[in-house]
């Protein structure tokens, strides 16, 4: 089956970031938003669902806040093509939750990241029960086109994903922060500071990710000779092991919170 027509409901930050990347596969995208004045060309924006008409729609992309889903959805379930299925990145809102708001309809769920703004997130995705192989394949090939998918078995994994990389940005940000501001404290200016730190993350990620790339400790290792001065960096940044720790727990602690949401 060729999904075509999709129709996507609401339009927010993350939404419209992953549209910009979802319209390079060719399919045709009307917008459902009655908030937006504009949206990237060549979607159709519409602000009322009666504005599609008799229309039935392949995919229906859920991008709405979770405590609209009981009250907006319903509009949506009869226009579903046959064959067609739900793509939900709603966080917080279970497939059968979905699913019942949609007369039942297939529902796949992901978890995107922002940077899937610039074409390098990495989403998790979980199909339902009634998902179908070419359903859950295209699905994959939408969220391809912002960066890496990780396809799980169930949402509870899909709960840990969002621990690992949904809400992982923001722990890249906030180390990049206090490195940035330990930088500054060594005498150097807000500018320079920024600019090493996030030019020597940036280099260690490239290098780590190249294809056949060693491990993380022995990339960690390559760069510590023994009494050197990473070494000595090393010993105060994680020789008790309290940044392991913390990263346990700082999963651990998303983790739970998105049980709590579902």
């Amino acid at each position: 089956m060729n999904f075509n027509n999709i129709v996507m409901i609401g339009c927010g930050k993350m939404g419209g970031a992953l549209l910009g990347h979802w319209m390079s596969g060719g399919e045709n995208f009307t917008v459902v938003d009655p908030m937006l004045d504009s949206a990237p060309s060549p979607a159709r924006l519409v602000s009322d669902p009666d504005a599609l008409g008799e229309e039935r729609v392949d995919v229906v992309i859920v991008a709405i806040k979770p405590q609209m889903i009981g009250d907006v959805l319903p509009d949506y379930a009869s226009r579903l093509a046959e064959g067609g299925y739900v793509l939900s990145i709603a966080a917080g809102s279970s497939a059968q939750r979905i699913a019942r708001a949609m007369n039942g309809a297939p529902v796949v769920r992901v978890m995107p990241n922002l940077p899937a703004a610039v074409g390098q997130g990495v989403s998790g995705l979980y199909a339902g029960p009634e998902v179908g192989a070419d359903q859950r394949a295209h699905a994959s090939a939408m969220m391809a086109r912002a960066g890496t998918v990780v396809t799980v078995d169930d949402e509870d994994r899909l709960d840990r994903v969002t621990a690992v990389a949904g809400s992982g940005p923001g722990y890249v940000f906030e180390i990049a922060r206090a490195y940035v501001a330990a930088a500054e404290e060594q005498g150097f200016s807000a500018e320079d500071a920024r600019a090493m730190v996030l030019g020597t993350m940036a280099g260690a990620l490239a290098m780590a990710m190249e294809e056949g790339a060693p491990d993380l400790e022995t990339l960690r290792n390559s760069v510590t000779s023994k009494g050197g001065t990473t070494a000595a960096g090393l010993a105060a940044l994680n020789g008790d092991e309290t940044l392991s720790r913390l990263m346990r727990v700082t999963l651990q602690a998303a983790y739970e919170r998105a049980v709590e949401l579902r």
